[in-house]
């Protein structure tokens, strides 16, 4: 008989427990890439709980009203949760060497440092001192249009997404949905149904890719498809500030 699965005991214990070497080539030859389970199901529904306290949040953001489609997304204040801090410190240090390998592929300065807090102070310094974290509510007829976070000069590359709720169980429909830009080329779309309590890495501006005269970059937008039927919630981890 064979053992048991080792369930790790917290959100960046299994963080670390990822297999970053696949997860970096897959970011390298696609943009994006989706991890193993962050999440246990509990916690997601604990996650997914916190939308309706509203002393978590700085503010709430009626997407319709902003013309950025529907439903309602709110930012968390800087007293994260702890799985949500937890979950955004362990991420950082593993995605910080793909960040400033991607920097020297398209000559720009990967000069992030290596402590979040650091880099965090450095984006208050520069005016970006709002807490950047998010969780998103779609409901029926809900749906995200294609963007980019982008809250001011400095910006982290990368971004991470956590799916709350069960695709075609607790919802149908609000595939994740990213379109590439490439020079002289049609745009590449992507769709990605969230598996629960699973994070999907994806590019928050534009990542390198080769082209006949070395590295160019690629714009990458991000949205949700229509959601059909159900409730969705997830969980966003942006790594400067807003």
């Amino acid at each position: 008989m064979s053992a048991p699965a080792r369930t790790l005991a917290d959100p960046a214990a299994r963080v670390r427990e990822q297999d970053w070497a696949a997860l970096a080539d897959a970011l390298d030859e696609h943009g994006h890439a989706l991890t193993g389970p962050l999440l246990t199901a509990a916690e997601c529904r604990s996650l997914a709980a916190l939308y309706e306290k509203k002393e978590h949040f700085r503010s709430t953001i009626d997407m319709a009203r902003h013309r950025f489609g529907s439903g309602e997304y709110r930012y968390f204040t800087h007293d994260l949760p702890d799985p949500v801090r937890e979950l955004r410190a362990a991420f950082y240090p593993r995605l910080l060497p793909i960040a400033r390998d991607w920097a020297a592929r398209l000559s720009r300065p990967g000069t992030w440092p290596a402590d979040l807090e650091e880099w965090i102070r450095q984006c208050h310094n520069a005016g970006q001192g709002k807490s950047s974290q998010i969780l998103l509510r779609y409901g029926p007829g809900d749906w995200n249009a294609l963007h980019r976070d982008l809250f001011g000069d400095l910006i982290f590359p990368l971004q991470v997404v956590i799916g709350l709720d069960r695709p075609q169980l607790d919802y149908t429909g609000g595939e994740f949905l990213m379109v590439e830009q490439r020079a002289r080329a049609q745009s590449r779309g992507t769709a990605v149904a969230l598996p629960q309590g699973h994070g999907l890495i994806f590019t928050t501006r534009d990542r390198p890719v080769r082209s006949a005269r070395g590295w160019s970059a690629a714009p990458l937008r991000h949205g949700v498809s229509l959601v059909r039927s159900g409730r969705r919630h997830t969980l966003g981890l942006v790594f400067h500030e807003a």
